[in-house]
């Protein structure tokens, strides 16, 4: 079978204007990149304002192995396979961040016959808006260095800076930096250090804005540090939110793109699910939502990180509601959360099978708590065994979810047709969807919330810095905020070593911080990493470029 690049590169599609103007979008309200990928302003948002939303359907997954779960092949599909039974689909997905196409996963636009095009340009730099929301970030670190420097006035006290700097690639080496050397002449020398882009506040804010205003506001609001008394110093306090604001201005407006088979990809923001809150921008949903009488998006990694941080977050905030959550597994990945090596799994073991498909009920359980109907897509591989798919029915069956076998992989949109009806039947049944836990609720009973209810874990335990945070952060009014946290993506526990359904363990919160311009609490989970590495083998070594200008191993 052809590689996932030179399937999309043999792919003709279609100009993104006729795209457009399928959906009932207007030539003012376009703004071309090229012939294939587009931005959508104001105008298009706000003539659509009062518009009825179509139904929103979250596509999550168990939790992620190296077998690979085919998440995003699956929402491309789902996509795809709408069209194919004449329903009016836009799907809404996040960009890929540079990172992760360099480091361990390659592309990161779906697979096979079902992936979102020009995938070469979303894999890369796509219309800039990563490198935007990279550039606001460092721009609030300079000014704040500056302020130090030029003799900070507002007493800035430097042991205690909270806001990195990022950038969107995986590099481990500048976790932890000291800047300011060199003399007077360069600064205040003081510890520093980088997160990756799709980890900062910046981040979080653009997907959680609602325009350029709300986007400024909150942008004024990150909390950036604190005085040698103890007062908060906000972006504001250093009158950064404008510039920062301007070099957003045109990131703001989500980008439009397309499937291999023409479905509407409405693609914008990325953060990561592990440790930021997982979901596209809001903005793109909406215009999803008005677009079709089906928004189809997903929330990253596992359903205990994405899902519970759409639904927990997203859905809080935007005052979002779905209609139906695809839970996507795969006989791989089950295989591999009951015992078998990576190697090993695309041979027929049911026993093995039987051991991991717990980690498919936890996933079911959980969801069914926000009171949505569940749909699970089991994303074939040509190695899976009849008797192998047989099982995993019977236990979605005896589960209480409902299921379709999705080969949309193989076979593009006609490989989701029996998925595509099942979610339109269940978007159809009554929902009566609720965050897992009150905004009321403290911090702390947040987090044991989350930990008890969907990692199934005894309880939390907190470090002394975790503590001390979490009466900063009340002191400032961050008890009323939702919790997001930062956690490994391979187990349900904060240890990734832990497959399956584990029982009888605590998570620990080593540290939180207030992000109080997105509006949410960042809780720290056991040893994850907010700048993650390069793998021994990076996928870099793979990806080349030749004379012509076409690109290959990306995936």
């Amino acid at each position: 079978m052809l590689t996932d690049i030179e399937i999309a590169q043999r792919a003709e599609l279609v100009p993104i204007a006729k795209i457009a103007a399928d959906l009932g979008i207007h030539e003012e309200e376009l703004e071309p990149y090229g012939r294939f990928k587009a931005k959508l302003n104001d105008s298009l948002y706000n003539r659509l304002a009062s518009h009825q939303d179509g139904k929103l359907i979250l596509v999550t997954a168990i939790n992620p192995t190296p077998a690979g779960e085919g998440k995003t092949t699956t929402t491309a599909g789902l996509g795809e396979a709408m069209k194919q039974i004449g329903k009016n689909a836009v799907i809404a997905l996040r960009e890929p961040s540079l990172g992760p196409v360099f480091g361990i996963k390659g592309g990161a636009a779906g697979g096979g016959y079902a992936q979102v095009v020009p995938m070469e340009d979303i894999n890369l730099h796509f219309t800039g808006d990563f490198h935007a929301i990279t550039s606001a970030n460092n721009l609030l670190c300079a000014m704040l260095d500056n302020h130090i420097h030029q003799g900070n006035a507002l007493g800035i006290d430097q042991r205690r800076i909270l806001i990195k700097r990022c950038l969107d690639m995986n590099d481990r080496a500048l976790r932890n930096i000291v800047v300011g050397l060199g003399g007077k002449i360069n600064g205040i020398p003081r510890e520093d250090g980088f997160c990756i882009t799709v980890a900062s506040e910046i981040m979080a804010i653009f997907c959680l804005a609602l325009d350029i205003t709300d986007l400024k506001e909150r942008l004024g609001r990150i909390l950036v540090a604190y005085t040698f008394t103890g007062a908060p110093v906000y972006a504001s306090d250093l009158k950064a939110q404008g510039a920062m604001a301007a070099l957003l201005k045109d990131a703001i407006n989500p980008n439009l793109v397309q499937t291999l088979e023409g479905t509407p990809v409405i693609m914008h923001g990325g953060p990561f699910a592990n440790i930021a809150h997982g979901c596209n921008s809001v903005r793109a949903t909406r215009l999803a939502l008005k677009l079709a009488d089906y928004c189809i998006t997903e929330a990253g990694f596992g359903s205990d990180l994405g899902a519970e941080k759409f639904l927990d977050i997203k859905c809080r905030l935007a005052q979002l509601s779905p209609s139906a959550i695809v839970l996507v597994a795969t006989a791989r990945a089950l295989k591999y959360n009951g015992g078998v090596t990576k190697d090993k799994t695309a041979e027929e073991n049911l026993e093995a099978l039987k051991k991991g498909i717990v980690n498919l009920g936890a996933h079911i359980a959980n969801m069914k708590k926000y009171g949505v109907p569940v749909v699970v897509a089991i994303n074939r591989f040509g190695t899976d065994s009849e008797a192998e798919l047989a099982f995993i029915e019977k236990y979605c069956r005896d589960n209480g979810a409902d299921f379709a076998l999705s080969e949309v992989f193989a076979k593009g949109g006609a490989g989701g047709v029996d998925l595509a009806k099942k979610v339109c039947e269940a978007a159809e049944k009554p929902a009566n969807f609720h965050p897992i836990y009150s905004s009321d609720s403290t911090v702390k009973q947040k987090i044991e919330c989350i930990a008890k209810e969907i990692y199934g874990a005894d309880g939390v335990d907190y470090t002394s810095q975790a503590e001390k945070a979490i009466r900063e952060i009340a002191a400032l009014g961050g008890d009323v905020l939702p919790v997001c946290i930062a956690k490994t993506q391979y187990s349900l526990s904060d240890n990734a070593l832990l497959l399956g359904r584990p029982k009888g363990f605590r998570i620990t919160i080593r540290d939180l911080r207030l992000s109080n311009g997105a509006g949410f609490v960042v809780a720290y989970a056991g040893d994850i990493m907010t700048m993650p590495g390069l793998p021994r083998v990076p996928s870099a070594e793979k990806i080349d470029v030749d004379e012509n200008g076409k690109i290959s191993g990306l995936f």
